[in-house]
Parts: C-alpha cells; structure tokens; sequence
C-alpha cells in the first residue's frame, strides 16, 4: 500500500508540475462551450435544451487530450517495466495512476462546468446537476481510456489509435450523461433512473478498465 500510494502521489505531483492535464483539459472545454453559441446562434432556448450535451460532449473531448500521457511517460522512463516486475498488484497500480489522472484532468472540468454552464443559458441549478452527471460520469471515461492508453503504450503514434479505440466505448456513458443532465432540467425522465445506470456504468468501466489494461499491458510488454 505504501508504493501504491507514492505512485499516487508521484503521478499528481508530476501531473501539477509538468502543468499539462487539469489546465490544458479545461482551457479546451472553454473553447468548446464558448464556440458553440457562435455555431448555433443568439437562440438562448435552443442554447438552454442543448447545453447539457454541449457539456458533456466538451468535457469528453478534453478528457481524450490527455489520455495518452496516462501510461506514455512511464514507458519512456522505464517505469512501466518496474510496475510489471513490482510486488504491488499491476491492478492495482494502474488503477492507483488512472485515480491520479482522474483527479488532475477530469475533476478540474467537473468544477469548471457550473461556470461555463452560464455561457449556454444555463442557470446555477441546472449547471450543478451537470456538474454532478459529470462527477459521477468522469471516472468512466478516465478507466475506459485506460484500457486504450494500454494497449496503445507501445505503439508508434499511439495517440491517434487510443482516440479511434476510446470513442465508441464511451458512448453509452455520453448518452446516460446527457440523459440525466436532460431529466434533471426539464424531465419527463426521473432524474434518479439515468444516473443510477451512469453510475452503475462507472462501477463497471472501473472494474473491468483496471483488469483489461493490467491484462494488456502483460501481453504487450513481453
């Protein structure tokens, strides 16, 4: 537990210091939110039904930015390889570097999302209830493209493949999102019903995102 927690803590201070996820991630989620007006028009109700999905869309197109430094530097450095022949678990400690990618790429759009909701028609309420789809929703899409960081991590120009392969699994985490985002501002759909299997999605993609990824980078690196 000990190595696994100075992984963790190696992998946010590396995170902080090389200032690449949180900021990057969010500074592109405000360029999305911001040229979707431009794109739709001055209609603020058009804005205001979207926005949710404008939401979600942004948050899962900047999560994907940073998805390929998830395992990429420690193949550099070697580190991967002291991971694979480590005492430690590989589970979890690729589950232990995804937990510390989650919390400096994915939880800095879950708090700027409230913000940027307002740029959509969106009052405080309503973005919060994103904020909180998104909350619940953002581990998916880090543990999903960890199975993908994994089996791109010793390919050439992996980054391309990794968004071509982390895409379609992320979709019924997109439509879940949004479904529950929509149910909370404007119904009929109880809100309680989306999000449970939002959640319950979260649950699964972590599980079988720290098994699959563990399992591929064993077959990879022989």
């Amino acid at each position: 537990m000990t190595a696994l927690a100075a992984l963790f803590v190696r992998d946010v201070r590396l995170a902080i210091r090389v200032g690449g996820g949180g900021g990057i991630g969010v500074l592109f989620f405000l360029i999305v939110v911001t040229l979707m007006p431009f794109a739709i028009g001055p209609d603020l109700a058009l804005l205001g039904r979207i926005g949710p999905a404008i939401l979600w869309l942004g948050a899962l197109l900047a999560s994907l930015l940073t998805l390929d430094r998830l395992l990429a530097m420690d193949q550099e450095d070697g580190s991967l390889d002291l991971m694979l022949t480590g005492r430690s678990p590989l589970e979890l400690a690729v589950a232990a570097k995804a937990l510390a990618h989650w919390l400096t790429t994915g939880l800095p759009l879950v708090i700027a999302a409230p913000l940027l909701g307002l740029f959509l028609n969106l009052d405080l309420g309503s973005s919060g209830a994103v904020a909180l789809t998104l909350l619940a929703g953002t581990p998916a899409l880090t543990f999903i493209g960890l199975i993908g960081a994994a089996l791109s991590v010793t390919l050439r120009r992996g980054g391309l493949l990794l968004a071509v392969l982390v895409m379609p699994l992320t979709v019924p985490v997109l439509i879940f999102g949004v479904a529950a985002s929509n149910a909370a501002l404007v119904g009929p759909l109880p809100f309680g019903t989306p999000f449970t299997i939002l959640c319950a999605l979260t649950l699964i993609s972590i599980v079988v995102g720290t098994f699959a990824a563990a399992t591929a980078l064993r077959h990879g690196m022989e």
